[in-house]
């Protein structure tokens, strides 16, 4: 397979993923709810209007600022991927970054168009196609529900700061388009060299 083909094979195939899982939990669960698949694993429906992990970002002003910030890094992830294409890189790099792009991809769709798509989850499963849509285009919110709380406790008392308090590891919901970006960066980490390259070696490229 050309590594044109594995672009966009894992980029259809990332996008799409987000994309069903999210529109089956807003169309199965109502805002809070979920079922545990494990102790350690959970389906947790939550919606966010910022940042990836559920982080919130400067209401609606700061919200549409994300949005654009994200269509602009997304043509430039674009470029970069482009790029990479040309060269002879390893798979894994091609797959990162196609990763990253889907998974920045995934979060913008909600972002633009869940606002008009869908109706409230506020105590009811949401309705796709919804004609009183809760929000307004470039305003929609993201479907995270992932949930690992793998550990729950109280901390050592001499941990500074934090000690005794009670804590949650992974208390971070998050979705398959965060996952998708998280998996791209690890191995962009692990593929530093090929996906970052020291001037003499693209040189003699």
């Amino acid at each position: 397979m050309s590594k044109k083909k594995l672009a966009i094979l894992t980029i259809i195939t990332a996008i799409l993923l987000d994309q069903v899982i999210k529109v089956y939990v807003k169309t199965h669960y109502a805002l809070g709810d979920g079922i545990e698949v494990f102790s350690w694993f959970q389906i947790h429906f939550t919606e966010n209007n910022g940042m990836a992990m559920g982080f919130e970002f400067g209401g609606k002003a700061g919200k549409l600022f994300l949005t654009l910030f994200r269509l602009v890094a997304v043509s430039a992830i674009i470029y970069w991927l482009v790029g990479m294409l040309k060269r002879n890189v390893h798979n894994a790099v091609i797959v990162a970054i196609s990763l990253i792009f889907s998974g920045a991809v995934g979060n913008i769709i909600d972002s633009i168009f869940y606002g008009v798509l869908f109706d409230a989850s506020n105590h009811s499963v949401a309705t796709l196609f919804s004609d009183t849509p809760y929000g307004t285009l470039f305003h929609g919110k993201v479907v995270d529900m992932f949930y690992f709380p793998m550990w729950q406790g109280n901390l050592p008392e001499w941990i500074p700061f934090i000690g005794g308090d009670f804590f949650t590891f992974f208390q971070y919901i998050f979705n398959p388009a965060d996952a998708f970006i998280s998996i791209g960066v690890a191995l962009l980490f692990i593929y530093s060299k090929q996906a970052f390259p020291k001037e003499e070696e693209v040189l003699k490229e």
